[in-house]
């Protein structure tokens, strides 16, 4: 669902006030956290989607990549998840077990241990997990949380759904589809354990909303943030596809939902369109004090996908996002 239409629905729901309920759904946060004592506290979250690849095995991986991420975007550390599955009464049941043993093994990379599920029949496969996590009560990363000062990390390109897109009616080559896989395949794990050797201020993971729409998240209405566009990570071929118009309904409610909200300095209808674009298991935005971002962006550099600096939070300006 777009950004509006979900924020509008959550209002109208009965709340109950909880202390230990550390972060609920107030605050958009990537996942919730309950603490359960002192020093520990449980990050639950839940993810699944339709398939968006012929290869049942890697729709498995990619689902679960994507759905372990919110775990890594708040800092904690995986230990368990559950298999959500929907699926066709008469496909082949060859299919379901490719996207299970995908799944299952990210888990496993993932340090975690796969305990169970619930599945239904569906007309359509979908396929997801639900997935529980621990941190220090102490240690949580909001995604709301930025100071003024601090630099903006991305830590895998953009252009995910336009590059999938394009895939599907051929309009991109074998090989930069096989990056956007492996993108898509990549846990943040790696980039989290990192990240979390330094006095990070909020970090999220770029998912439906696109980088726009989770960055305007972490702004929270009290800042505001300058983007170098000429820093912005993006698949090989996704600008020239997003030239062409192949882009997405995604896209478009992202770009309804957040145009008032940002500024475009420079006339580039792609590179907007790939700020727009709905990431499936993308990567963290990362809001560090700017006296860590290179170190930390030198330690990051020295993982199979390359991060970057993509710009800088403000104090509060006319409009939450300026790209120049």
């Amino acid at each position: 669902m777009g950004p509006g239409a979900l924020s509008d629905l959550l209002k109208g729901l009965p709340k109950k006030e909880d202390k230990d309920l550390i972060v609920g759904y107030d605050s958009s946060d990537d996942a919730a956290v309950y603490r359960i004592s002192d020093d520990k506290a449980i990050i639950q979250t839940l993810d699944f989607f339709t398939t968006m690849i012929n290869d049942p095995y890697l729709y498995g991986q990619i689902a679960a990549t994507n759905a372990l991420s919110d775990i890594y975007a708040m800092g904690g550390k995986v230990i368990s998840a559950l298999n959500i599955v929907a699926f066709p009464e008469k496909m082949d049941m060859e299919v379901l077990r490719q996207i299970l043993k995908g799944g299952a093994e990210k888990v496993h990379e993932a340090g975690g241990v796969l305990a169970g599920g619930h599945s239904i029949h569906d007309v359509t496969p979908k396929y997801g997990l639900s997935v529980t996590g621990i941190i220090h009560p102490d240690k949580i990363l909001m995604n709301n949380s930025c100071k003024p000062g601090d630099v903006l990390i991305v830590t895998k390109p953009l252009g995910v759904s336009i590059i999938n897109s394009a895939y599907m009616i051929n309009e991109c080559s074998e090989e930069t589809f096989n990056i956007c896989v492996r993108q898509m395949t990549t846990l943040n794990k790696y980039a989290a354990e990192i990240m979390n050797d330094y006095p990070v201020n909020s970090c999220t993971d770029i998912t439906g909303f696109g980088f726009l729409g989770h960055l305007t998240e972490m702004l929270d209405n009290k800042y505001s943030a300058e983007i170098f566009s000429e820093n912005i990570p993006m698949l090989p071929e996704a600008h020239h596809c997003a030239g062409e118009f192949i882009i997405t309904s995604g896209g478009q409610l992202n770009r309804n939902y957040l145009q008032d909200k940002v500024e475009f300095k420079i006339k580039d209808f792609a590179l907007e369109e790939i700020l727009y674009d709905p990431q499936t298991s993308g990567g963290l935005l990362i809001s560090v004090p700017s006296e860590y971002g290179e170190e930390l962006l030198e330690k990051l550099n020295k993982l199979e996908i390359k991060s970057a600096i993509v710009g800088k939070v403000t104090e509060r300006q006319y409009k939450d996002v300026i790209v120049l």
